[in-house]
């Protein structure tokens, strides 16, 4: 106990875990909220920073920031490495100590997904992941480097693979990601290089699945497929990525030479449920009861992407919507627990419906049985995600950059940022005479 009120440990700064620290905003208890980073992220429009759509400040706010009025909330920056059931205690690595006991009465785990490879883990190094502010970032000058390298490129042969862009994985993020990069190259680059043409780019969508989208309903993901295709998006579906490797990937025995490869095929959780030693499901996600908790565990509670529960037969969906009502319900819970309240019945996910963007004002939309593509969903998939998003400043921000790229195509953040600024400039002898060069830049484009 802390001052007599019962200590609650949150594990993850995400749409769950936030969702249960406000949810105990009025309750006599005490929130501690342990995250990896300082800022919750609107996971969602993470592609939008990838493809310099939007800056990174404009869809992450600090937890802090978020918090600031609840004043029976602790906010601490920490890796929780592992749960110590016994001791009801979770161990925190910090900036300047290793496995503090932080202990609790009661624990909701929120520790979300990370990148899967499906036991090729050494794709990882070829073809980054986008979970993270640091992912998308790194993606973003991945992305950008690439024309930036392919203008300075004396060898017109090398353009191609310079210029192919390989999204490994036809789920929301990948097509989201393939429509924005086409869209990237051909409305906002086309007039800004002077030896390359951007247009030529050549943009990849693979899938081992046979349409893209598969939890769309099929004449939505039909529909999102003839819209990348106009968008001039290579859809290959059928074959995964049989190898990734620094020239490329191989489908189905083809070599695609590409120097740009983004992987948004799968995720695994987090393992919280070794932390647990508790029963998982085939993924490894941690199996709960209907009212969030672990069996033999009433204290502790597990919800988002990291756990695993039926509702009519089939296994909850890992989106941002099922975490949202399981923070709020985790809250309630405790909430109802701690005061001696009614307890709540059992957790209900109710299903808003789905929605996944395809390049500029488009977008498919599916609740129930009712379903629907074209500009209308894009407003509608716009008005949702700015309802979503942390702050009203970050509403605010996001409906003008929107507004303004629509309108004139200008992207909110194309800068490539150099983490390693301070190491010292090669001093190796240009590989051409000056001259060369000079006269290389007043080439036309190489089409």
């Amino acid at each position: 106990m802390v001052n007599g009120a019962p200590r609650v440990v949150i594990v993850g700064g995400g749409f769950g875990g936030l969702g249960a620290a406000k949810a105990l905003r009025h309750a006599s208890v005490h929130v501690t909220l342990i995250d990896r980073t300082n800022h919750h992220l609107f996971q969602p429009l993470l592609y939008q920073v990838a493809t310099s759509v939007l800056a990174p400040s404009q869809i992450a706010s600090p937890i802090r920031g978020i918090l600031r009025k609840q004043k029976n909330a602790t906010v601490i920056l920490g890796e929780v490495t592992g749960v110590n059931k016994d001791l009801r205690c979770v161990l925190v690595n910090s900036a300047d100590r290793e496995g503090v006991e932080i202990p609790y009465d009661y624990l909701v785990l929120a520790t979300g997904v990370r990148h899967s490879y499906f036991g090729h883990n050494e794709f990882e190094k070829f073809a980054p992941g986008l979970k993270s502010l640091a992912d998308a970032v790194a993606i973003r000058n991945k992305i950008l480097q690439a024309f930036e390298q392919a203008e300075a490129e004396e060898n017109p042969g090398r353009h191609r693979e310079l210029l192919t862009f390989v999204l490994v994985g036809a789920g929301p993020t990948g097509v989201e990601m393939a429509g924005a990069i086409a869209v990237l190259v051909r409305n906002t680059l086309r007039s800004e290089f002077r030896r390359i043409d951007p247009t030529s780019a050549r943009v990849v969508l693979l899938d081992m699945s046979p349409r893209i989208l598969g939890t769309f309903a099929e004449p939505l993901s039909q529909a999102a497929k003839c819209r990348l295709e106009v968008l001039g998006v290579e859809v290959r579906l059928g074959h995964g990525a049989d190898q990734i490797d620094d020239e490329g990937v191989i489908v189905a025995g083809e070599r695609i030479a590409s120097k740009t490869v983004i992987w948004t095929a799968g995720v695994a959780p987090s393992p919280a449920g070794k932390w647990l030693g508790a029963e998982t499901d085939r993924a490894g996600r941690v199996r709960i009861q209907p009212d969030l908790t672990v069996t033999g565990h009433p204290g502790i509670l597990v919800v988002g992407d990291t756990a695993s529960l039926d509702q009519d037969g089939k296994p909850l969906p890992g989106v941002a919507q099922v975490a949202m009502q399981q923070g709020k319900y985790a809250g309630k819970l405790i909430r109802s627990r701690v005061t001696g309240a009614t307890t709540p019945p059992p957790f209900s996910y109710f299903d808003k419906g789905n929605m996944a963007v395809v390049g500029k004002g488009f977008a498919i939309l599916q609740s129930g049985k009712f379903r629907m593509s074209g500009f209308l969903a894009w407003l509608a998939w716009a008005a949702i995600h700015l309802q979503f998003l942390g702050t009203s400043s970050l509403r605010v921000s996001v409906f003008v950059q929107w507004v303004w790229t629509y309108m004139t195509g200008q992207r909110g953040s194309r800068i490539i940022v150099n983490h390693h600024a301070s190491e010292p400039v090669s001093s190796k002898p240009p590989h051409a005479p000056m001259n060369q060069m000079l006269q290389a830049v007043k080439e036309p484009k190489q089409k």
